[in-house]
Parts: structure tokens; sequence; C-alpha cells
């Protein structure tokens, strides 16, 4: 051996780096949330395939076939649709714009009443709000089921979207105001894009809130699938009961499926 090669110390060995624990959770949870946007439709239309499949099967009655009818169920599951769909653009036109506008300078300190003012309506029971809805305007009808419901899921979208901005790193802001852009610029293409995924989850909370509630809506005579519910109650009549309760769940189960859709793929691309 040579006194340069005995003179060589040995190197040390490479340290691998540890794996990035916080990465590969993400990654787990990315591909949970796909597998169940995979499994969760083919869910429901076995439902639906299957409590239609058990009631049909059965020895109606007059009254039962006609309360279970396709055309009655499909006209019943529109209004149902209807009146979560004109609930929720209600909640995005006054959350996500009075949620933008309390988190501007001038504004903040106003943020906690308008958030307890939608927290009381979180709160309190959904039929209470229907009831006393009903009892102030003393009508019925399609909106006399939507605005109560709207009140009722406003929080999640409100609560979220001033989240989703006081998330946003103010380094990215200053950025934007150096570039020479004024604060509508800024807020239009730096704070919003990056508040979506925020407010895509509020939106999706308010739009299960929505269709579970939708159902009490019989009580305005508002339509929805409770009416199933409550027919089948009120007669005694376990097949049109669990129909309307099956579909009741299903639609839940879809509209949630359409909510995890948007807060995957409508979402910034950077961010998905």
């Amino acid at each position: 051996m040579t006194t340069s090669e005995a003179s060589r110390t040995p190197e040390a060995p490479e340290m691998e780096a540890p794996p990035d624990e916080g990465a590969s959770e993400r990654g787990a949870a990315r591909r949970a949330e796909r597998m169940r946007l995979l499994v969760q439709p083919v869910l429901v239309v076995i439902l639906v395939a299957g409590v239609l499949i058990w009631a049909f099967s059965r020895d109606l009655t007059a009254t039962q076939q006609g309360s279970i009818s396709i055309s009655n169920i499909v006209t019943l599951a529109w209004q149902h649709i209807l009146i979560t769909a004109a609930v929720v653009i209600i909640v995005v036109l006054v959350a996500v714009p009075l949620g933008t506008l309390l988190t501007r300078p001038g504004y903040t300190r106003l943020a906690p009443f308008f958030v307890g003012i939608a927290n009381i309506g979180a709160a309190a029971p959904a039929i209470g709000l229907l009831v006393l809805f009903y009892l102030a305007t003393r009508q019925t009808g399609f909106w006399i089921g939507v605005l109560p419901i709207a009140f009722y899921s406003l929080l999640p979208v409100l609560r979220n979207t001033i989240l989703g901005y006081q998330e946003v790193d103010r380094t990215l802001i200053d950025a934007g105001r150096g570039q020479g852009m004024s604060a509508m610029t800024v807020l239009r293409k730096v704070e919003f894009p990056l508040a979506v995924p925020y407010i895509l989850a509020g939106l999706r909370t308010s739009l299960v809130l929505a269709v579970g509630t939708a159902t009490l809506c019989f009580l305005v005579s508002a339509g929805g699938l409770g009416i199933l519910i409550d027919t089948g109650y009120k007669l005694r009549d376990n097949v049109t009961l669990v129909v309307g309760a099956v579909l009741a769940v299903s639609l839940a189960l879809f509209i949630d499926w359409l909510g995890a859709l948007a807060e995957q793929f409508l979402g910034p691309k950077g961010l998905r």
C-alpha cells in the first residue's frame, strides 16, 4: 500500500434525503379522492336501481303506483334539483362578493358581524327557519322554500371565502402591486384564483346542506323528494317511504360528487 493510499481518508457515505412525508400523504389523499370520484357515481346508480327494482317487484296498490311512478319520481327529483340550484346561486351571489368585500381594507372590522349573522342561520334548525319564514310571509311555494335554505347554507361559502383571501401570501400581493397592478387587478389575477379552492370547498358543503334540507320543502308546498317521504309516513306506506328516502340520499351523494368534481377541476392547475 502506498503512502498516499494509506493517508487517504475514507469518504463518508452519502446520506439519502428523508422522504417527504407531507408530499406522500398529499399524494395518497389525491389518489383516495380520485378513487372516490370513480366509486361514488357507481354507488348512486346501484342505490337508485336497487330501490326501484325492489319497489316495482312488489304487489303495489294504485296509490303506491301513482306515488312511485317514474314520471312522478322524475318530476319530484327535478323540483328538488331546482330548489338546490336556486339556493346555491343565491349563496354564491351573496357570500362570495360579501366575503371579498369583508377582506378589503376598511371593511375587515365588519366581518365578525356578518359571519355572526350567517352563524345564526347555520345554527338554527332548518325546519324552524322554514316555518318562521312561512309565518312571516303567510305564503307558500318555491321561493318560500328556497330563501330560508339559502340563509341556512350561507355560512360555509362566506367563511371559506374570507379564509381563502386571508391565506393568500402577502408577498404575492406585494409583487403584483410592485409590477404596477391596481388593487382590482391584483384581486382578479392573484387573490381570487388562489382563494378559489377554499370557495369551492365551502360551496361543496353548502351544496350538501341545500340538497339535504330541500327535503323539507314539502312543508311549504315547494315540492321535492320530501313529498314521497311525507306521503309514505302519513299513509304508513313503507315502500313509498323507503323509495323517497333512498332517492333523497342518492341525490345528495350525486350532488356531493359534482361538488368534488368542481374542487378537482375548477381550481388553479398548480394547486390541484
